[in-house]
């Protein structure tokens, strides 16, 4: 049975660089608390919703830095809250090395328009 969601997060994930698998998951858990907490302080309804709904999370991938940043150019521009994940650089990436994005939680069909042309990781 399919089910429906009215609100969900996004996380945009680049494929140019060398993560383990470790890693990445640590990456995308930064994006999407991150992203969460933007959202609870925003837009505490869409928050409290999604949360109510069952978090619906979606792993995206773009190819490079250049289309990540695109994607959160659009989402600010949409004022979609989102997060944009730069990592400590104590393990396998160089300091500052911005890995993901985190977008919402927020009304699905907002969230569509910026990533759902985007193909699953």
């Amino acid at each position: 049975m399919e089910r429906s969601f009215s609100y969900k997060q996004v996380i945009v994930v680049r494929t140019d660089i060398k993560m383990s698998k470790g890693k990445l998951a640590v990456q995308v858990a930064h994006a999407a608390v991150s992203s969460f907490e933007e959202v609870k302080k925003l837009t505490p309804e869409w928050a409290k919703e999604w949360l109510r709904e069952g978090q619906k999370k979606v792993v995206v991938k773009v190819k490079d830095l250049e289309e990540l940043l695109q994607v959160k150019q659009e989402a600010d521009r949409r004022k979609l809250p989102n997060f944009l994940v730069a990592d400590c650089g104590l393990t396998e990436l160089p300091p500052g090395t911005v890995t993901c994005l985190g977008i919402g939680p927020a009304p699905t069909e907002l969230v569509d328009e910026v990533t759902g042309k985007l193909k699953l990781l």
